[in-house]
């Protein structure tokens, strides 16, 4: 075997390897939340998404979703609320509790879309989640649109009853490229 044939057989490998990896493009993610509150339903988003995302159509044995966030990031558009929830025990506790993670344990198909299956970790407590999500793509770029809904007191967010609502729904829209 030569060496010309040898490097291409391995660029080859290597892009069937690399062919459903995906970068985020994280200045573009959105990952926005809503709940009901006591005046009307409050609106808030995280920035600063990091994910290893490998998702291939063919492949859903083959794909994973791990990602997570900086729990300080989140705004409600509200200075005075957003402290309140990364520093108060009973919400975020940004401080003892930085980052929200999920990490996929698989990938199906469901209906028009998918559902990613596997753990959310959110103020140190780990839960299974799923998340819905639809997926398109236009050559080297994409967009995954998800939705999942988390109820507070399975992490222990807020007090339980009062004037919140008791779940709080996630949709996200993730650009991606190749």
């Amino acid at each position: 075997m030569t060496l010309p044939s040898i490097l291409i057989k391995s660029a080859v490998i290597l892009g069937l390897t690399l062919s459903g990896t995906w970068n985020v493009e994280t200045a573009n993610a959105k990952v926005n939340f809503s709940v009901k509150g006591p005046f009307g339903t409050v609106h808030g988003n995280f920035s600063g998404l990091q994910a290893a995302i490998r998702f291939d159509e063919k492949d859903l044995a083959g794909s994973s979703v791990s990602a997570s966030i900086d729990a300080k990031t989140v705004s409600t558009g509200i200075g005075l609320r957003n402290r309140d929830l990364r520093k108060k025990e009973e919400w975020l506790n940004t401080d003892t509790y930085p980052r929200i993670s999920f990490r996929s344990s698989h990938i199906e198909k469901s209906g028009d879309g998918y559902k990613a299956l596997g753990e959310l970790t959110l103020k140190g407590v780990t839960k299974p989640a799923e998340i819905s999500f639809t997926f398109t793509s236009n050559g080297n770029n994409g967009l995954f649109k998800g939705e999942f809904a988390v109820k507070r007191a399975d992490y222990n967010i807020g007090k339980p009853g009062g004037s919140v609502g008791d779940v709080i729904t996630i949709v996200l829209e993730v650009p991606v490229n190749k």
